[in-house]
């Protein structure tokens, strides 16, 4: 018996000696509450997500938060708050466009407030607010309080979003997606993607080609086999309705300051073309330096751009800015200088033009 005892304790005090066993054992016995802690790691993650500052005003003076999406009748109004003593809103860009007095917007002492009233199909979209922080004339968003919801106001007279045009051009760049923003006003409407010429539905594989219903249609990679002319389609209890026509255009232009040329062409007059190939969406400034500029020499400049398609299925903005000289003299002869910028930086390129 006593044997029994003695050899029985080397082995009750050996597991807590078992440094594999101490490490095994415990973390055994925390599977189970483990779950619960991930839970409660989600739920102080909702907790932060929940402490949005966006609420939304119901009937009788009820609030509620509202939901990432919700749906409302064409034709209702809401009203939103964000709490907060500085509210920056963001909301449809097109009401803006319109300065449509529909829309409302105050700051109170204690709250930001939107109303739009009478609400149509086209305000369908997102509607975010954020606290400004502020200190001097400098503000930035402060990322721990804001809010959004997007609203689709639904209409059965119009599927799609409407926009103010009736024909779109969206670029395709290979180097990152491009959206056909034909988005609906009924979140359960069935849209599908349609080539015009030849004439044919697109294939939606979820991978290359995504459907994003606050978006459109997304092309994740797109490639010159992508241009032409698209249309959507949606569905919804009713006759199906076709979206405005988009013409895709494939660029391919390297990414950085102006690809600048310059030339001159002197005769009476002496004309001096400063060019830019660049991407269609692209803008571009011009500036220029010329010999009789200190003096106020009265000079001509024009600055104009169109598309053009370079036959490879690739399509290109050129940008051109031209500057005349009249009755051209001598005091006009020099260098001619023109400095051609955009979002990635700008070019100098210049030429000298000498009185023969």
């Amino acid at each position: 018996f006593l044997i029994l005892l003695v050899i029985g304790q080397p082995v009750k005090s050996k597991r807590p000696k078992e440094p594999g066993e101490n490490k095994i054992k415990p973390v055994n016995k925390k599977v189970k509450p483990r779950t619960p802690k991930m839970k409660e790691r989600e739920s102080a993650d909702s907790s932060l997500k929940s402490q949005s500052i966006l609420t939304q005003v119901m009937d009788k003076g009820r609030f509620q938060k509202p939901a990432a999406t919700l749906s409302l009748s064409a034709g209702e109004s809401i009203e939103l708050r964000c709490k907060g003593s500085n509210v920056t809103w963001n909301y449809p860009s097109y009401l803006d466009t319109f300065k449509d007095t529909r829309l409302s917007i105050k700051q109170l002492d204690r709250y930001g407030q939107l109303i739009l009233a009478n609400s149509t199909a086209a305000d369908t979209g997102e509607y975010s607010c954020w606290l400004q922080m502020c200190s001097g004339n400098k503000c930035r968003k402060d990322e721990t309080k804001t809010g959004s919801t997007y609203i689709f106001f639904t209409d059965k007279e119009e599927l799609f979003v409407p926009t103010p045009s009736y024909f779109e051009i969206v670029y395709l760049n290979p180097d990152k997606p491009a959206v056909i923003p034909c988005r609906v006003t009924t979140p359960s409407a069935k849209v599908t993607l349609h080539r015009e010429f030849p004439a044919e539905e697109i294939e939606i594989d979820g991978t290359d080609i995504i459907y994003d219903v606050k978006k459109g249609f997304v092309y994740q990679h797109p490639t010159s086999d992508h241009k032409g002319i698209v249309y959507c389609k949606a569905e919804s209890q009713g006759a199906p309705q076709i979206s405005i026509k988009y013409h895709l255009l494939y660029v391919e232009v390297p990414k950085g300051p102006p690809s600048t040329t310059i030339a001159a062409e002197v005769s009476d007059s002496v004309r001096v073309i400063c060019t830019v190939l660049g991407e269609p969406d692209v803008d571009v400034t011009f500036r220029w330096q010329y010999p009789g500029q200190e003096s106020e020499r009265p000079v001509i400049i024009q600055n104009f751009w169109r598309l053009i398609n370079r036959g490879t299925g690739h399509t290109t903005r050129i940008s051109k800015s031209v500057l005349v000289v009249e009755d051209f003299e001598a005091r006009d002869a020099g260098n001619y200088i023109c400095i051609a910028q955009n979002l990635q930086g700008e070019t100098t390129v210049a030429t000298k033009v000498e009185l023969n």
